[in-house]
Parts: structure tokens; sequence; C-alpha cells
């Protein structure tokens, strides 16, 4: 058994591909972001042989104060993901599944690990309404909002691709976005593991563990 290891650049190169609209059946062909491990089906992650670099990223958090990811990450183990509160599927089923598995943590590295969520739709996830959202997850989840060009121009370094949220035809309003969670390291601050939309509580259950140590999974 051995983990999936991919580069950066092909990555980045597939960003504008990999986008998933939430709350949307997958179409044949919708560019869903699908990453669980490459060609090992036993593997959740996939370990980047080149990690990604931190954004400098300065937002807004649900307490409406300036949040620095880079000061408030260094040196602890951090998921950060980029969706939307108002998504019905992709974007709670994966916060729900971090969360379970951060329970299954000692409470040590539960208070150490960081997990951020960054809106893909800031028109409409304002801090109050990311707050509560987030709260019915894990009170200790960090949310973010703030202007989307300087959002898509983050998620863009993390070879995620997002799009402004648009209403459709039925008047729903659907968000486009890449529905990989990036683990960095509480070592190297670096992003050096990724995981897919298809990642389930027992993944990150099991690799939890040794990334908040920094350890590949």
């Amino acid at each position: 058994m051995r983990t999936t290891r991919v580069t950066v650049a092909a990555l980045l190169a597939a960003a504008v591909l990999t986008l998933t609209a939430c709350g949307t059946e997958p179409a044949k062909n919708s560019g869903v972001t699908q990453i669980s491990g490459g060609q090992d089906a036993k593997k959740a992650a996939t370990v980047l042989d080149r990690p990604f670099t931190k954004p400098e990223l300065v937002l807004t958090d649900t307490t409406g104060k300036p949040w620095n990811l880079r000061e408030q990450t260094k040196g602890k183990p951090t998921l950060i993901y980029f969706g939307y509160t108002n998504c019905p599927d992709v974007c709670p089923l994966t916060m729900s599944n971090v969360a379970v598995a951060k329970k299954n943590l000692p409470k040590e590295d539960q208070d150490n690990l960081r997990v951020v969520f960054v809106t893909t739709d800031p028109e409409r996830d304002t801090p109050e309404s990311l707050g509560a959202w987030l709260k019915a997850q894990d009170p200790s989840f960090v949310g973010l909002t703030g202007d989307f060009a300087t959002i898509q121009a983050a998620a863009r370094t993390l070879g995620i691709g997002i799009d402004p949220a648009k209403k459709e035809a039925d008047g729903s309003v659907v968000s486009m976005h890449g529905a990989q969670v990036i683990a960095f390291s509480p070592k190297t601050d670096e992003g050096y593991v990724l995981y897919g939309e298809g990642t389930t509580v027992e993944d990150y259950a099991k690799d939890l563990p040794k990334l908040v140590k920094g350890e590949n999974p």
C-alpha cells in the first residue's frame, strides 16, 4: 500500500477544471473534483512531491476582526477548505467528517489543530452567518470571509479553482469551487497532503494523528 504523489504544477494546471457545483447532481462532464488517493483507492491522502506555500491571506473572521492566515496558523497543524454555507451537500458533509474525526484525537491535539473554512460566496456568507453555520459543525473551526478576488487568488495558489457565485434559471445561487481539503504541516507550514470530496470520517480519523505531527499519512 502506498500514498500517491502528485506534482503541484499538475494540480495548478487542472485547477480551472476541478470545480464542483454544490447542490447539483454531478453531470457526466461536470469536472467535479474526485481526488481520493489516485491509483491507490485504499488511500484517501495524496501526498504532494512539492508542497504548497501557505497563502499570505488576511480576511475577516466570524467576529468581524482581521485574521491573518499565516500568523494565526504558524507552527500549527492546519486543514484549509474553500466552500460556502448555502451548499446543501458537499461542504457541510466535508466539515462534518472532519469535525467527527477530530473528536477521536487526544484533547491536546484537538486544541492544537486549526481547521479553516474560507467562503467562496462572501456576498452571502457574512461573519455572522458563517459563524452560526460553523458553530453547528465545531465551535473551534475558523470561518473567513472577505473580498472575492482576494479569496479566489489565494485558492488558485493552492491549485483550487473557484468561480463567483451565480444565479441559476430556477433562482438558486450556486458557487462553483474545488472540493479539496489541504493539510499544512506544523513543522514546515507547507501544504503537503490533499484530500478529495470522497474522503470519509474513517479516512480523516486514520490520518489526523499523523497530520497533527507533520507526518505523512
